[in-house]
């Protein structure tokens, strides 16, 4: 009996590191704008994790994105960065990490990130360009299939901040997609997407561009679809 016991007991620790194992890190640099909602956005996430299994460090230290230490998380989620927010050194570590299957969501400004990094472009789909007033827009749920949009009905109003790109990448699987004749300041015309997901160089990425305002991080449609992409990113089908 005291064998079963100890057996039981190694099976369950066992376990539990497994399924500690199971983190992301949520990187929140910023070296231009600054975001008042990653203040709001980065306890949202960790309680994401906390309801659905898995663990949530945050960080703004550049320092971290060594070799080493990501290979820790199943994904890593780029909070509203902005600008130059990783060296050299720190931008070979990521690649690796990307390239040995490591997930990435991208969250808003994250497309306003490392303009001269152009593998960093093509890992997050787009580059940010410009964006009008906040303001209520529709959204065309145009893949309803997916874990982070299943959820969501095929026209989604919502009050954000909208951006125009610059570049767009030509191998992103579009999910939402915005109605540019139901706001004002629209100029990707038609194929305006909002929200994607790829296989990229190894890995796995998933990019939204909502996710602007506080009130984003309590809307339960809003972080389901984000919850949606984060399983994306670290492996759930």
């Amino acid at each position: 009996m005291k064998k079963l016991i100890i057996i039981c007991l190694l099976i369950g620790s066992s376990m539990v590191n497994v399924m500690a194992k199971t983190k992301v890190l949520v990187f929140c640099k910023t070296a231009g704008f600054h975001h008042n909602s990653i203040a709001v956005g980065v306890p949202a996430i960790m309680k994401l994790g906390a309801e659905n299994g898995f663990d949530v460090d945050s960080t703004t230290n550049a320092d971290k994105f060594t070799a080493a230490n990501l290979k820790q998380y199943a994904a890593v989620i780029f909070l509203s960065t902005t600008g130059d927010v990783l060296n050299d050194t720190q931008q070979t570590a990521f690649e690796q990490y990307i390239k040995a299957g490591g997930g990435f969501v991208g969250v808003h400004a994250a497309t306003d990130t490392e303009y001269d990094w152009p593998w960093y472009g093509k890992l997050v789909g787009a580059y940010f360009k410009s964006h009008p007033k906040q303001q209520e827009a529709t959204l065309d749920v145009v893949d309803r299939n997916f874990i982070a949009t299943k959820h969501l009905p095929a026209e989604w109003k919502r009050f954000d901040e909208w951006y125009n790109y610059k570049w767009i990448g030509d191998d992103l699987h579009v999910l939402i997609k915005i109605d540019e004749k139901s706001y004002t300041g629209g100029e990707n015309g038609d194929n305006h997407p909002m929200a994607w997901y790829h296989s990229f160089d190894g890995g796995r990425a998933f990019y939204t561009e909502l996710g602007h305002t506080d009130e984003s991080y309590a809307d339960p449609l809003y972080l389901k679809h984000l919850l949606g992409g984060i399983q994306y990113a670290i492996g759930k089908k």
